[in-house]
């Protein structure tokens, strides 16, 4: 598709030629990655940050939000909790951190996870080196995610703030290094920020192909009333707008890439109960139930008005295997789900 294809997808919001395209990009994904969905069980491990991301509720300097980290029997826990579920993989998430203890606290967290249990490990903890990145991967994670939020470098900056620690060609630099250490590599945008447009998402679609990735997680831009951008949210679109153009996000996405891994991320959910049900109608093939220990649940808070911060690890799995079961979704238990893009490489 070219770009005023894309362009034009986006800013159409007719329900009709909505329903055309998740039709459409689900019988691509049934004939490509096929119908299965692969369950990730998400541990958030730290929401301690150094980052000052400008739309983020877990950024350096919001004194409002209590700092956690869980100990390594706790990820150990929700790891033997996601292998007795039949899900095949484990995501490692946090905020960023580059100090020498928490770097080895993931590698050893690695090792043993590998030497327990046959999970696949998606880490996402942002930017690090090039060797930590090595050293990671030789302990046993595989994928990595790490969203460029916005691929045009103006929303960029104007999403963070402007100094070397956010810097765009920093980001771009970490995706190129996560390729030459031979992960699966995942990255993904907000959608619906203020200042976007239909051109910068069409570009978005467009960077994704050029930088040949391997998975994606996007979904709709949430704000949070502790961060400067909050500011703005005079100039946001309707939340439900949001969530609709990101599933057409979704869609084009996989007509344009149709052997990667698209994630239903939680977002959509937080705007409306079925949000990543109908990402997965539209070309998803990824959910991550969250398996973060409830007390600390609501302190990760990227976004206000997280879906199941009060849920236990038990209740949010079952209600998420629940509904794909009612849809009559088939889900890939005990596999892995690698990028079927990846293997082809």
């Amino acid at each position: 598709m070219t770009r005023e294809e894309l362009i034009s997808a986006l800013e159409d919001p007719g329900p009709e030629n909505a329903a055309v395209l998740y039709a459409k990009a689900y019988e691509v994904k049934k004939k490509t990655v096929g119908e299965s969905v692969y369950l990730r069980g998400l541990v958030e491990i730290s929401n301690i940050c150094r980052k000052n991301c400008l739309y983020c509720g877990i950024r350096r300097d919001n004194g409002n939000t209590r700092r956690y980290e869980l100990e390594p029997e706790e990820v150990l826990r929700a790891a033997e909790f996601a292998y007795n579920g039949g899900y095949g993989s484990l995501v490692i998430q946090g905020g960023e951190r580059t100090d020498r203890r928490f770097i080895d606290k993931i590698t050893s967290l690695l090792a043993e996870i590998k030497r327990r249990w046959p999970l696949g490990i998606t880490l996402s903890l942002g930017e690090q080196s090039k060797e930590v990145y090595r050293e990671w991967f030789e302990a046993g994670a595989h994928r990595y995610l790490l969203r460029i939020e916005s691929s045009t470098k103006e929303l960029y900056e104007k999403i963070h703030p402007a100094d070397a620690l956010h810097s765009y060609e920093t980001r771009l630099e970490a995706l190129v290094n996560l390729r030459g250490c031979g992960y699966q590599v995942g990255t993904g945008v907000m959608i619906g920020l203020p200042f976007q447009t239909a051109a910068h998402l069409a570009d978005d679609l467009l960077f994704f192909k050029r930088m040949d990735i391997d998975m994606c997680g996007m979904g709709p831009y949430l704000e949070h009333s502790g961060t400067p951008l909050y500011e703005y949210r005079d100039r946001l679109m309707p939340k439900y707008d949001r969530l609709e153009l990101s599933l057409r996000m979704v869609a084009l996405l996989r007509l344009l890439m149709p052997d990667i891994n698209i994630a239903a991320t939680t977002a959509m959910q937080a705007i409306a109960p079925d949000g990543r049900e109908r990402a997965i109608m539209a070309g998803a093939n990824v959910l991550m139930p969250n398996l973060t220990l409830s007390d600390v649940r609501e302190e990760y808070q990227i976004y206000q008005n997280k879906p199941g911060v009060g849920e236990d690890a038990a209740i949010s799995s079952s209600m998420t295997e629940k509904r794909l079961r009612d849809m009559k979704i088939p889900i890939g238990y005990g596999r892995w789900g690698d990028s079927l893009h990846f293997s082809k490489r």
